[in-house]
């Protein structure tokens, strides 16, 4: 058995362990990373990059469906068909070079990377399970990067027609019935683009309303544009499993009534959980928050040492949240005095239309006790939203009521997530009303929705 030595060992290189080693590499801290299957973790192999290829292709693959019939550009075109092996083929290679192109900064900043499955023996060595054998890496400081994974409903195992995200991404061909279970944003992300792929889509949500964690405002648009397009959405309906036959989905509604919804795939998009079983957590002392690890500001956790960033962490279970902490855990290795001071964290979902939050929502700062100013403006009212065809939703800015520094910025719309680092620059920067609604805004451009919005909450809104 070979035995290493290094600084810093980084296990999982999701888009926070990555980042950690790399910058540690960087700042001349003897590295190693360890990865049980491709670089870039979840979000770059089955998350938040083939999600989004599947989102693209169904978008333009609708464009062209809705350009068959009479539309008020004039344009004609014959009926559209889709090659979904291509597409996932397309979507594959994309991965791909962004999995090469990880392993090459790996390497560039000096950093050891090992492909294989990592377990504590204790809080300074890991065996490293690989295909050339067993390695046992000694380590003086250690980061625990090792994301998460979808969470299984006990009455719904994945396996066969019931799916996780990662099977949905991975689909050869469109199914004709899918049924998805959960309306986060998950499942609607990619129930939406298999809408408009052309499966009939169902969806099962036990909550009151879809997309739980946003307030009405923002999701009316949503869930307006899933009614256009067919989408099914059952609210208060609880998913019990599939009957005998396999071939139909059980779902109690609200109100005690029973059905059965026949399908051919069932995507189970009901959260994910932290991936901590199999790493040997049991061989360290770890205070917990729940199933999380529990950090403070630097990261750090209850064992000297011992770091952890990401999903493993808690909410918000963000790649950009991990990638930030990645960053700041190898300054801190390095010997920086780093800690985290952010003000917001953005979040985004690819639903039809986006969804954008940054900061504090008008129901969180009543909550707080906290006396505010809000501006909303619609892009109805917008002239690039116009010529996009994209009028759907608006942007919306709360401010503190006294002295308008900004609490929160949130909207939705066609491709706003473009505009979520504005956002939290916003926040971050410690904007006014006044900076924002005297900052030239390009025009047309959605972006002057938000000096519009600006204007709205000073009280002298120009285009509304």
């Amino acid at each position: 058995m070979e035995e290493i030595n290094c600084k810093l060992l980084v296990i999982g290189s999701g888009p926070g362990g990555y980042v950690c080693a790399i910058r540690a590499g960087q700042l001349g801290v003897d590295t190693i990373i360890v990865e049980a299957k491709a670089h870039g973790g979840t979000c770059l192999n089955v998350g938040c990059i083939p999600s989004k290829a599947l989102i693209h292709a169904a978008e333009e693959f609708s464009k062209a469906t809705h350009f068959t019939a009479s539309n008020s550009l004039g344009i004609s075109v014959e009926k559209p068909a889709i090659d979904m092996e291509q597409t996932i083929a397309w979507k594959d290679g994309i991965v791909a070079r962004l999995n090469g192109g990880v392993g090459a900064l790996l390497k560039r900043a000096g950093v050891r990377a090992i492909i294989g499955q990592a377990r504590f023996r204790d809080g300074k060595s890991v065996m490293v399970k690989t295909d050339m054998g067993k390695q046992l890496i000694h380590a003086e400081k250690i980061v625990i990067a090792t994301g998460s994974v979808p969470f299984e409903i006990p009455s719904l195992p994945f396996g066969g027609d019931v799916i996780s995200s990662t099977g949905a991404l991975a689909l050869t061909s469109v199914p004709e019935k899918l049924i998805v279970v959960g309306g986060g944003y998950i499942g609607l992300e990619i129930g939406t683009a298999l809408a408009k792929l052309g499966a009939e889509v169902t969806v099962v949500e036990f909550a009151s309303k879809i997309l739980p964690q946003y307030d009405k405002e923002l999701t009316k648009p949503v869930a307006e544009r899933l009614e256009t397009l067919g989408i099914n959405v059952m609210l208060n309906a609880k998913a019990e499993g599939l009957n005998a036959n396999e071939d139909g989905l059980k779902v109690t509604l609200d109100g005690g009534e029973s059905v059965e919804l026949p399908f051919d795939k069932v995507l189970v998009a009901v959260g994910r959980k932290p991936r901590t079983q199999d790493v040997g957590l049991e061989e360290l002392s770890l205070r917990m928050s729940g199933a999380f690890i529990q950090i403070d500001d630097r990261c750090q956790t209850s064992m000297r040492d011992v770091y952890a960033i990401g999903d493993v962490t808690g909410e918000p279970m963000l790649a950009h949240r991990a990638i930030a902490q990645g960053e700041m855990t190898a300054e801190i290795v390095a010997g920086g005095p780093q800690a985290w001071d952010k003000q917001c964290i953005p979040a985004v979902c690819f639903t039809d239309p986006e969804i954008v939050t940054a900061g504090l929502s008008p129901e969180e700062t009543e909550a707080l006790g906290v006396e505010t100013v809000t501006g909303k403006f619609p892009f109805t009212a917008n002239g690039r939203a116009m010529t996009m065809e994209n009028e759907a939703g608006f942007i919306r800015v709360v401010a503190h009521a006294d002295n308008h520094v900004v609490l929160g910025i949130q909207a939705t719309g066609g491709g706003i997530s473009e505009l979520a680092a504005v956002f939290a620059l916003a926040i971050e920067m410690g904007a006014r009303l006044e900076d924002i609604a005297g900052t030239i805004h390009a025009h047309p451009t959605q972006s002057e929705g938000l000096q519009e919005a600006a204007l709205k909450a000073l009280g002298h809104a120009i285009h509304i």
